[in-house]
């Protein structure tokens, strides 16, 4: 991919969650997270420029959460709330270091406009359709659409996101406004029962955006534009756990579009017309980026750093 020199902003509106992470015989710690957190965490540590539009509470895992964002150098745009509570999730583990979620969460979201116009809004997950917050959150999205890209993650949690048989719905209307989705195939097989995933990018690709990428865990990642397809087996790593692993793939390809000049209103053109060869590179970086947040322990994504030297 060729590279063009570009400093976009990005504003990441969602979800801030604790895990907790369950392990026997082992005292409950709780660690930063969330889909969208995650996202805005990991762009930090590429260097991106980032703000994060989120909720949380003035209690003591709100501020666990705020001290690890602002580590990396996220700017967070809402304050500890008194009378809120921090969403939780405990965080099961299997044999296989794969996660399973419990969610405590209720979302609400404050009207608080970005002070600098982002270039690129990424928005996630839970926050897009758990009311009474997903209305506001995506009436924020809305209104900046007009001059910056879009990126959407489902992230689906079920016993989140509602009766199956209504869920496409609520995730269509995010899609509509968005120029890049990612979702996983875990996703993607609970949203559409049946279908493939080509009939499911097919579909999404049909509502406006101009690039769906669609995660496959160990099996690698596909890309999906109207113009043509690619897919990349998984990078092989030693996984210790698979938290975080789809929000550091997320950051990443954010990050190499950035490089690209790929992000921002007037590139939808041009990100809606990447070739296959450039496709595939893109999820190559991502991968990368996967592999070394699956090799340790939460959702600890790479640095620009460690992901050039991969």
């Amino acid at each position: 991919m060729t590279s063009t020199p570009s400093t976009p902003s990005f504003l990441v509106v969602g979800e801030s969650v604790a895990d907790i992470v369950r392990t026997p015989g082992q005292p409950d710690v709780p660690h930063p997270g969330g889909s969208p957190a995650n996202v805005a965490y990991g762009l930090a540590r590429l260097g991106r420029r980032v703000a994060l539009l989120t909720q949380l509470g003035a209690d003591e895992v709100g501020g666990l959460i705020t001290a690890h964002l602002r580590s990396a150098g996220v700017e967070l745009l809402t304050d500890g709330q008194t009378g809120v509570r921090t969403p939780t999730a405990i965080v099961t583990l299997d044999p296989d270091g794969k996660a399973g979620y419990a969610f405590d969460i209720h979302w609400s979201l404050r009207p608080v406009e970005p002070p600098v116009p982002a270039d690129h809004v990424h928005l996630g997950s839970i926050a897009a359709v758990l009311p009474p917050g997903a209305e506001a959150a995506l009436g924020l999205v809305q209104r900046l659409r007009p001059g910056a890209s879009v990126s959407y993650d489902p992230n689906v949690r079920p016993a989140l996101f509602g009766a199956p048989d209504g869920a496409p719905a609520r995730v269509e209307r995010c899609v509509a406004l968005s120029d890049l989705v990612k979702a996983s195939d875990e996703d993607v097989a609970w949203l559409y029962p049946g279908w493939s995933e080509q009939r499911v990018a097919e579909h999404w690709l049909g509502l406006g955006p101009g690039l769906v990428l669609i995660t496959r865990g160990g099996a690698g990642a596909a890309a999906f534009t109207r113009y043509g397809t690619a897919q990349e087996p998984a990078v092989p790593a030693a996984v210790v756990d698979t938290v975080g692993a789809g929000d550091s793939f997320m950051a990443a390809v954010l990050d190499a579009l950035a490089t690209c000049g790929l992000l921002g209103a007037g590139a939808r053109p041009a990100l809606a017309a990447l070739a296959p060869d450039v496709l595939a590179e893109l999820l190559r970086h991502a991968g990368r980026a996967a592999a070394i947040t699956v090799s340790r322990a939460g959702a600890n994504p790479p640095t620009g750093a460690e992901l050039r030297f991969s």
